[in-house]
């Protein structure tokens, strides 16, 4: 009977990708992108703003595409809310900058700001 090694996978190597990406399609975006780049681990934040310097999302259908498939873990969640009071934003303008909806950053405060 084979036996095989299970190898613990936390996900994708966003680091190396984007770092790839950039080194072999956008070289010249690499200087924007290396404060990013540098930190030890990349959030969901990092990993959405790095995709908006790097592909410049332009066309409405595979912006609306990609928002149907975002998700946040708690940590980012907690991250914009703490975003939206530093910076006095209502939720309009909280979703408007993190394209999100209204409605899901209202289910997020009941959630987490008890």
């Amino acid at each position: 009977m084979e036996t095989r090694e299970c190898i613990k996978v936390d996900g994708p190597d966003y680091k190396k990708i984007y770092t790839d990406i950039i080194l072999m399609k956008f070289p010249d975006k690499f200087e924007i992108c290396h404060s990013i780049l540098n930190k030890e681990n990349l959030t969901v934040l990092d990993v959405i703003e790095l995709n908006q310097i790097v592909f410049q999302l332009k066309n409405i259908e595979t912006e609306q595409f990609n928002q149907r498939h975002k998700s946040y873990d708690t940590q980012t969640i907690i991250k914009i809310l703490e975003f939206q009071k530093k910076n006095g934003y209502n939720n309009t303008q909280t979703a408007n900058r993190f394209k999100t909806s209204r409605n899901t950053l209202a289910k997020w405060k009941k959630i987490f700001q008890h």
